[in-house]
């Protein structure tokens, strides 16, 4: 059987690669040019390298266009409209499981393969054996119909077990190189990428519950929800947090920590792994935040209320809220707002 590899140049995915090989498959490499912000050259070097060591071919497609359309512009557009974005859902979505798998057919290949962690049984996605990288939260909007085409060799191993399996075989380079960035497109951070289309550095007005002016900030971009450090207010308080965000009119809503509680928010873009309209499960509104116990309402094939049986601290428009059942994923949606 043969198998389409994303390979990057890390070590996750070079380990794929050997572990696809020793299991019997016949793999093909297929490297993406996503973006500028990376050393190509560099990452070509090191699979040119690792395919001559293992033994398989590689290809270089540039999607380079699609990235800007799909992930970049809705980065850009979430901060302009006032939501906390979340690139590496929309890229898995759109691109690693979405553009990716169009180029099965062109190289003649069965299966898709990653080096994400997580696991596969063809039905549904689970958390991976190693909970540090998990990366389950990630891939909730992926179609269900690419599961049965998707391996994920990483899932049943930790991270230090794939460094040592790379020393092994010797593939130090690539077990003692640094970990990729949160975001991999950007080289400092998402404030100078904004720079390019809006002005984010906008000083703007601090008020309270009520409305009343208590404070100013540099500007709404630089703040998500549950922030409580980087605006100023006119005069002593106890600790304030972001609660909202008004993007128009570059206002920052701000309260006490029990306002960060939400029993009810509400999803748009909703992908389900399951055919139920009403359910029960555990979900979570950001990839750190703990799973807690709620009931998912679906409103329309899309749209959805999660009500929660204790309030989720945290809640941001634009991130994700992920639906589980135990290490089962169940699916997910895009935050579109919150109350208590």
């Amino acid at each position: 059987m043969r198998v389409l590899v994303g390979i990057s140049g890390g070590v996750d995915s070079a380990v794929t690669t050997y572990l696809l090989k020793e299991a019997g498959y016949e793999v093909v490499g297929l490297y993406m040019k996503i973006h500028s912000g990376v050393n190509h050259k560099e990452n070509l070097e090191k699979i040119e390298k690792l395919s001559k060591l293992i033994g398989f071919e590689y290809h270089v497609e540039d999607v380079e266009e699609e990235f800007r359309k799909e992930v970049y512009d809705y980065f850009v557009k979430s901060y302009e409209e006032g939501s906390t974005p979340n690139p590496c859902a929309m890229c898995n979505r759109q691109i690693k499981f979405g553009i990716f798998m169009n180029f099965l057919e062109k190289y003649g290949c069965d299966k898709a393969a990653t080096g994400h962690y997580v696991r596969n049984d063809g039905e549904f996605l689970y958390e991976a054996k190693d909970k540090t990288k998990d990366q389950s939260y990630f891939l909730f909007g992926i179609k269900k119909e690419v599961l049965p085409k998707v391996l994920f060799p990483l899932g049943e191993y930790t991270k230090d077990e794939i460094k040592e399996i790379a020393k092994k075989i010797g593939l130090e380079e690539f077990a003692s190189q640094k970990e990729s960035q949160d975001i991999c497109f950007i080289d400092t951070n998402y404030i100078d990428v904004l720079k390019f289309h809006f002005n984010p550095e906008k000083p703007g007005k601090v008020v309270d519950k009520r409305g009343r002016k208590i404070g100013t900030h540099r500007g709404y971009a630089f703040y998500t929800i549950g922030q409580r450090k980087g605006f100023r207010l006119f005069k002593s308080h106890k600790p304030q947090y972001v609660i909202g965000i008004d993007a128009k009119t570059n206002t920052l809503i701000v309260g006490d920590k029990e306002d960060l509680g939400k029993t009810n928010v509400f999803l748009k873009g909703v992908n389900l792994f399951i055919d139920e309209k009403v359910f029960e499960c555990e979900a979570k509104v950001r990839y750190r935040a703990p799973k807690l116990p709620a009931i998912v309402k679906m409103e329309t094939k899309s749209k959805a209320v999660v009500k929660f049986k204790e309030p989720a601290i945290g809640v941001a428009k634009g991130q994700a809220c992920v639906f589980y059942e135990g290490e089962k994923l169940l699916g997910g949606g895009w935050i579109r707002g919150a109350k208590r």
